[in-house]
């Protein structure tokens, strides 16, 4: 990890936040818990217990892996069904097929961004290829829930294929960070994945010692997630580590820092920045389906039910 990356970072566009730019608090600083999902591989739950308020409009992200299959015992999820709301899986490390019964799919990897629109709904399954279910290897990545308004719930569904390649590479004033804008804008400089709903999604790899303070749109919330490493969040230096959320407050730019030291397995700060305007439309949530009243899961439940989200291709034999 990381799977992006450049030779010499001050070949890069610079990002700092303007002088007058107000510092965002740091609010919280949460742990994520560890689980499991699909046929069982392992993830943290990286908003749990985070207030709502302050996620909107993301819903949920899992931290997939960091883990070194052995042979055999890489694992996906099987075909399930989603409405009313946007999947980002974002993978660093290892390969994952996805197919949907809308025709979207394709093979992510190293680096590598898949974006689905759920909107009306859909099924789809996520799964390693056999190759690497044959040799095993590292598996890393990440996957995000993003809300729709009430407006684009029953929109056309939609897959965007987004190549590591992609997208925008920025660093800060010294080198001591690179920033890879996924989605989004950050200080002009803008990412690949188009959104429905106005967010930015950055993974930022700092050298120990580096401190970034990135200019942050003032309508936006703000979030870091630690992927990897230690260090600390907001001018007063609140530490972080591997698997912990930062919630900020308002402002105009939030400021992260990587410790002096680092792990030897982990030698960088891994940390994915996100934010969002806020959608403040009331939200209901069941499983798969995020929809703004119990009615209307209730039909989402009732057209899964009766096949009307669509059918598994019949080139998986189901």
């Amino acid at each position: 990890m990381p799977a992006v990356t450049v030779e010499n970072p001050l070949t890069l566009p610079r990002v700092t936040a303007p002088a007058g730019a107000v510092p965002r608090p740091v609010l919280a600083v949460t742990t994520a818990p560890a689980g499991f999902e699909g046929e069982g591989f392992p993830v943290r739950r990286a908003f749990a217990g985070i207030n709502y308020q302050h996620l909107d409009p993301f819903i949920m992200m899992d931290q997939m892996g960091e883990v070194e299959y052995a042979p055999g015992e890489p694992k996906g999820t099987p075909w399930h069904p989603h409405r009313g709301f946007e999947t980002v899986t974002y993978l660093i490390d290892g390969t994952f097929v996805h197919q949907d019964s809308n025709g979207g799919g394709g093979t992510i990897q190293n680096g590598d961004t898949q974006w689905m629109t759920a909107g009306s709904g859909l099924l789809h399954i996520e799964a390693p290829p056999e190759s690497l279910v044959t040799s095993g290897g590292l598996f890393h990545g990440l996957q995000l829930w993003v809300n729709l308004p009430a407006s684009d719930k029953m929109m056309e569904p939609r897959y965007q294929d987004i190549r590591g390649g992609q997208v925008q590479l920025l660093t800060s004033a010294d080198g001591g960070a690179l920033l890879r804008v996924i989605a989004g804008e950050l200080d002009g400089h803008e990412g690949p994945g188009i959104t429905h709903t106005p967010i930015t999604m950055v993974h930022a790899t700092l050298r120990p010692g580096a401190e970034i303070t990135l200019p942050w749109r003032e309508d936006f919330n703000g979030l870091a997630y630690v992927l990897a490493g230690r260090g600390a969040v907001g001018t007063d230096r609140r530490p972080v580590r591997m698997g912990q959320t930062a919630v900020f407050g308002t402002g105009g730019s939030l400021t992260v820092r990587a410790d002096e030291s680092q792990d030897s397995n982990s030698p960088d700060l891994e940390v994915v920045l996100l934010g969002g305007r806020p959608i403040r439309e009331p939200m209901a949530h069941y499983g798969p389906f995020v929809m703004n009243s119990r009615a209307e899961l209730q039909q989402a439940v009732e057209d899964f039910q009766a096949g009307r989200l669509g059918t598994i291709p019949a080139v998986h034999g189901m």
